[in-house]
This record gives structure tokens, C-alpha cells and sequence, in this order.
């Protein structure tokens, strides 16, 4: 199932679960309706062993551990797909608590590139999130090394990147911490930077979906983002540029 060297990474930032909250079955059913004929119905052992879940659904909903829902993926080596929530006790943003994160992965492929930006957009209206993106591992990579500070993560962002800010130095849970190849933006955080601008973004608006919440999901590229490849650096380079106030560098 290491599918690491060709995954699409799928991360969502959503407000911290609550006692009865039915966002995790929503959640694993979302994505086996934007990608028609998945099935997750299997976990994976302690050991790695990949085991039937016969009873997925009631397991899913019984099994809310660490303030989120259990890994589940499909029985596909070829096509790995995986999905499962967690609590992150760190805060998104300055004076915050904990939040709620799902973690997925497409393979990156043509099966996996498709269908991604439904994807993103089907695990972003059930978690009820406030932004998240689906990147390339390799690009995420380089993207989470944007975020420097001067005695906590020292260091210069890669490529020429901007320098992105630690949570604490952000003002709300909906302002995004980096940009990814697909984003997904509620209503409300597209609202806090400012998208979109009809003279400035379109662009943006030529590769981008409406959600029935109202929120967007937002494709930087075409093709999966590639930073070796010049043009999607640069298009990286303008989308940073056109909203400063992700990763907390200024004011809308």
C-alpha cells in the first residue's frame, strides 16, 4: 500500500469534533461518492495487514479515536486510496484550541488526477472545513518549508518562496497557512482573503468549482503541481503574491 513516490496528499482543517458529531461516517461516504466504485472497506492492522471491515459503517462510527475516525483505504495496490481523521491539539490560528484534521491520499495518476478536485471538494463540505489542499507529496514537501520563524524553525523558504508565518501569528481559523496545487476554501475563508476578484482572478475562476456552501475549490495548475516545472513555480509564486494575508504574512 506505499504509495508514498506517487501520492496525491489530501489534507483538511475543520472546526474540533464534538460529542455525536456524524462528520466522520459524512466524511468516509463523501469520498466514495466523488469517486464511484470505491469502496473503502478495509483498515490495516498494527503489523500492516490489510483486514475486511464487514461492518464498516458501524465501525467507523464506533471507532472515534484520538478525536477523529479510523485510517480506512480500498484493497488496491495499483490504486491505493486512503482516508482517516485525527485531532490536532495545536491551534490554527492565535488564542485557538485543538482542531479537527482528515488525512487522504489519490495515487497520482490519470485513476487518481481526475476525479481530485471532486474529491477535495466532497471531504471539504462534510468536514465542514475551513480550508485544506490536495498536493503532490513531493511539492507539499517543499510548501511546508515555507513556514520559518526567526528561533523556532529557522531557515530560508526554498525556490524563491515567501516565508509563511507559525499559527500564532495567524488571526482566524479561516485564513489558509500555505497554498497547495488544489485548495479548498469555504465561504468563509474566501471571504478573509478577499476571493473572488473578478478583474484579478480569472484565471483562478477558469479552473475553479463552487461549492453548494458556497466555497471554492481552486486549482493553481492544470497538471499536479510540479516546482521543477518553471510555470507552475511561477503560478505558486503569483497566487501567493495576489493573497497576502495567507500564512498570516499581512492584512487583507
Amino acid at each position: 500500500m506505499d504509495a508514498h513516490s506517487n501520492k496525491l496528499s489530501i489534507i483538511i482543517n475543520a472546526p474540533a469534533l464534538v460529542s455525536g458529531d456524524a462528520r466522520p461516517l459524512a466524511i468516509v461516504h463523501g469520498m466514495e461518492r466523488a469517486l464511484p466504485g470505491l469502496k473503502l472497506g478495509w483498515t490495516l492492522t498494527e503489523k500492516g495487514d490489510i483486514v475486511a471491515l464487514p461492518d464498516r459503517d458501524e465501525w467507523v462510527v464506533a471507532g472515534r479515536t484520538d478525536g477523529g475516525f479510523p485510517f480506512v483505504c480500498n484493497d488496491d495496490d495499483n490504486y491505493p486510496m486512503t482516508l482517516f481523521g485525527l485531532e490536532n491539539p495545536n491551534s490554527l490560528y492565535a488564542g485557538g484550541g485543538p482542531h479537527f484534521e482528515v488525512h487522504g491520499s489519490l495515487h497520482l495518476d490519470a485513476v487518481g488526477i481526475a476525479p481530485a478536485a471532486d474529491v477535495l471538494k466532497a471531504l471539504g463540505e462534510a468536514a465542514r472545513a475551513y480550508w485544506g489542499d490536495a498536493t503532490p507529496l513531493g511539492a507539499g514537501a517543499e510548501i511546508s518549508r515555507q513556514t520559518l520563524d526567526p528561533r523556532r524553525k529557522p531557515g530560508s523558504p526554498p525556490r524563491g518562496l515567501p516565508a509563511l508565518r507559525f499559527p500564532d501569528h495567524i488571526r482566524s481559523p479561516e485564513i489558509p497557512h500555505r497554498l497547495g496545487w488544489l485548495n479548498y476554501w469555504s465561504a468563509a475563508t474566501a471571504r478573509a482573503i478577499g476571493f473572488p476578484d473578478t478583474a484579478r482572478d480569472a484565471d483562478l475562476l477558469s479552473r475553479s468549482l463552487r461549492t453548494a456552501t458556497g466555497g471554492w475549490v481552486v486549482r493553481l495548475t492544470d497538471a499536479p503541481l510540479d516546482l521543477d516545472n518553471p510555470a507552475h513555480l511561477d503560478a505558486l509564486l503569483r497566487a501567493y503574491a495576489r493573497f497576502p494575508v495567507i500564512g498570516g504574512r499581512s492584512a487583507p
